[in-house]
């Protein structure tokens, strides 16, 4: 057994536990035990006075939906009523499917972002193919969820590392803000990156409308305020109410005040738009940044929520409510959205106890669509800049870059790149750069992983590293071995190097050594490859090589590839402890036969699989 008191036990031992198959293991059960399994997943404990409160929270997340969903999509460069689409059909399919009870689907502000940044380039000057390209990328998002879920991905396909998300969103919410500065001071506004954007205020600086920045800050100030002291109100819902009733006065309209203007109105009829199989090719990798942009804000805000109301979600479910919604957006002409957090706590703190709360503000949108979209032409352009700026306030986490640079200034290092990459290279290579840091960050600690050299605790089975704990003994004879990460093909050759430095180096020279794999459930070819080559080199110098707490999956391929002759024993796990009492059984000098399960001595505790 072994037991390096400063590090955690690797995830999944079982002590006591020595003939485990591997679907028996902890790690199989859990996920059955703790995910929902009917559908939909919140009927279980669903009680008719629920309903009531869906039906408020509903409403209420309809009156912040409206306004907000308007301005993501200008955000987005699409028709307005497009995002009045995407509450309307993606809130229906994901209370079908999804398995969190207050994430609330719809437009969030950097998928749009991504959006207009990359579709700008592919449909310029021509927003109704704009428009459907976007619908396209939603259905991709859709089908990459839905292979992901079929491929049950949902545990690993948020990878993205907290460090590289808190300097994307302070990178995107930089590029956001920028955008919506033309709004709000009554400006021509066209996608850009920020930087053209910022020189073309200054060169347009004596156009600027004050109305409209009196306007726009006037909203701005309401909107953050009100969300700070009154988090429960519908505050968006009445500054937009207030702000029409202004508008509606004759001297207000004489100001140069732009509105939105014409909202078609009435339900679109479910339909694809054609795809031209040549612009494939950029769609793809735009589907893909924004499903992980969808992704990892949708957990994020589902795992929140779940943990304040004490139930479970199930990732794989959240994939297919993901699948689900933004296909049905797809079909209802509309671009690809996620569980925001916003417009979720708004939701929750509504009082929202089921995705029924999403059908009812999807109710809302269809009245919204057929009968009030006369009424939201007259909504100001400040304002709807405004209500884009007060949703990204949560996106600076400058405590969090004050908590790396405190605490690992590499990680802040990171996260300023980030930044920066968001800035030079625009959103969706920033969201690329995002992904190929955390899995540089991920790929380095697994290719340089700490090995240590163990020794017994006396007076127990227990081994841990001889360096950490000075009171560990060396086992005389015998060299224990571990690597304190899982064994892969981009590690083992370092691993292997270490290995064969300390049967070089080791004086005296060792009878036998015993590779502790605790850390290791799974193997591949280069990690078999490896092991026996080292197992060769250590027998041509009259070393035994043994495997420790080697898990059932491992020993199996080692099986299948007849290792056992070099490396003893792969029946059944053996603790560092049983394995150090065959050895001391032996005679010295001699090389230790295959251990064999009936000759072990019984120990007191044994490894798990």
């Amino acid at each position: 057994m072994t037991a390096d008191l400063s590090d955690p036990a690797p995830a999944g031992t079982v002590p006591g536990a020595s003939r485990t198959a591997p679907s028996d293991t902890i790690a199989a059960r859990t996920p059955a035990a703790i995910t929902p399994s009917r559908w939909p997943a919140w009927r279980t404990g669903y009680r008719s006075r629920d309903l009531t409160r869906d039906t408020l929270a509903g409403s209420t997340l309809a009156a912040y939906a409206v306004p907000s969903s308007i301005a993501y999509a200008q955000l987005a460069g699409m028709p307005v009523e497009t995002g009045l689409y995407c509450y309307l059909f993606a809130g229906i399919a994901y209370a079908l499917v999804g398995t969190s009870r207050q994430l609330a689907v719809g437009p969030t502000s950097a998928i749009a972002l991504v959006l207009v940044a990359t579709l700008a380039s592919v449909a310029p000057g021509d927003p109704v193919r704009h428009a459907q390209l976007a619908t396209v990328t939603a259905f991709l998002v859709g089908l990459i969820a839905l292979f992901a879920a079929l491929m049950r991905w949902g545990g690993i396909v948020h990878f993205i590392s907290e460090t590289v998300l808190t300097g994307f969103k302070i990178g995107a919410g930089i590029v956001i803000g920028v955008s919506q500065l033309p709004l709000l001071l009554g400006l021509p506004s066209k996608p850009t990156d920020p930087w053209h954007t910022l020189t073309a205020i200054v060169a347009q600086r004596a156009a600027i409308e004050t109305p409209s920045l009196v306007l726009g800050v006037v909203a701005l100030v309401a909107l953050v305020a009100g969300h700070a002291l009154r988090p429960r109100w519908p505050i968006p819902l009445a500054v937009v109410a207030m702000s029409l009733l202004l508008m509606l006065l004759p001297s207000v309209q004489a100001l140069p005040i732009r509105s939105l203007g014409h909202i078609p109105g009435g339900i679109p009829w479910p339909a694809l738009p054609p795809l031209d199989w040549r612009e494939f090719d950029v769609l793809m990798p735009l589907a893909l940044a924004c499903f992980l942009l969808a992704y990892n804000e949708g957990i994020a805000a589902a795992r929140l929520l779940a943990r304040k109301h004490d139930y479970a979600i199930d990732p794989n479910r959240e994939l297919l409510g993901m699948s689900a919604a933004n296909v049905a957006i797809a079909f209802g002409h509309g671009f690809p959205s996620a569980g925001g957090l916003s417009q979720s706590l708004v939701n929750d703190e509504a009082g929202a106890r089921s995705p029924l709360s999403l059908v009812v503000c999807s109710a809302w949108m269809v009245l919204a669509l057929l009968f009030l979209t006369g009424l939201f032409e007259r909504l100001p352009q400040p304002l709807l800049a405004a209500l884009v700026l007060a949703s990204i306030q949560g996106m600076f986490r400058i405590d969090e870059l004050r908590q790396l640079l405190r605490v690992n200034k590499a990680e802040f290092l990171i996260a300023v790149v980030t930044i920066l990459a968001v800035l030079g290279l625009g959103i969706l290579k920033g969201v690329l750069v995002a992904c190929v840091f955390s899995l540089a960050m991920l790929i380095r600690r697994l290719a340089l992983p700490e090995c240590v050299v163990l020794g017994r605790i006396p007076g127990t089975d227990q081994f841990a590293s001889l360096v950490r704990h000075p009171n560990a003994l060396p086992v005389p004879g015998t060299l224990v071995f571990r690597c304190n990460a899982a064994l892969l093909y981009f590690n083992v050759d370092g691993v292997g190097a270490r290995l064969g430095a300390l049967l070089e180096h080791t004086d005296p020279p060792p009878q036998r050594i015993i590779v502790d794999l605790a850390f290791t459930t799974e193997i591949d070819l280069a990690t078999v490859r490896m092991l026996m080559a080292f197992a060769r080199r250590a027998a041509a110098d009259g070393v035994t090589v043994r495997l420790a707490n080697a898990h059932y999956r491992v020993r199996r391929l080692l099986r299948r590839e007849r290792c056992a002759a070099l490396l003893g024993d792969l029946v059944r796990a053996y603790s560092i402890a049983e394995l150090v009492a065959a050895a001391d059984g032996a005679p010295q000098g001699t090389v230790m036969p295959n251990v064999n399960s009936a000759a072990l001595p019984p120990s007191r505790t044994n490894s798990a699989q």
